[in-house]
């Protein structure tokens, strides 16, 4: 006679084990876009300076934006619930000329049941004390807690770039 044991021995004195209780917490930083005052040209159209989202003259008021998206996990609620601070360094990295390197900052605080956030400063060149010339743009994100006595400093950190940014004088 076989005897045929439905469950193995247990290991412990309980029948639940879980290793990954509250899952794990991420987020995507992406789509890095500039955008100027000045409207795209309709095609077949040629772009000037005057209607390109890239090319923004010294006084011309332009945004640079980038997107942030966390994951749904138990534990991702509870953050974005308590109110992460995500902040993002724009860099605007001079190439050649009187091209400067700047950085400018902006951060949002996050909400209960909010996952998507769209992170934008807005401004202008002269505004930067950006010269003429070219500038490579990219975005550091880093997320942390918000205003929390048990607070550490970051809790993670994204990079996104390859955005191109022409300054001309106004």
């Amino acid at each position: 006679m076989t005897i045929v044991i439905a469950q193995p021995p247990l290991l412990a004195n309980t029948e639940l084990k879980s290793t990954n209780l509250l899952g794990p917490t991420y987020f995507d930083l992406c789509d890095l876009r500039l955008e100027a005052s000045t409207a795209q040209p309709e095609p077949p159209m040629v772009i000037a300076q005057a209607n390109s989202p890239y090319i923004v003259a010294a006084d011309e008021i332009f945004s640079v934006s980038v997107d942030v998206t966390f994951n749904d996990t138990p534990l991702t609620r509870l953050l974005l619930c308590l109110g992460m601070k995500v902040e993002v360094n724009f860099a605007f990295e001079g190439i050649g000329g009187k091209a400067a390197e700047v950085d400018v900052s902006q951060y949002i605080v996050t909400k209960k049941g909010i996952f998507e956030y769209t992170i934008t400063w807005k401004g202008t060149a002269e505004e930067l004390k950006m010269g003429k010339g070219l500038y490579a743009v990219a975005a550091i994100a880093s997320v942390s807690p918000y205003d929390h006595p048990c607070s550490q400093d970051v809790l993670g950190y994204g990079y996104v770039a390859a955005r191109l940014l022409q300054v001309y004088p106004a």
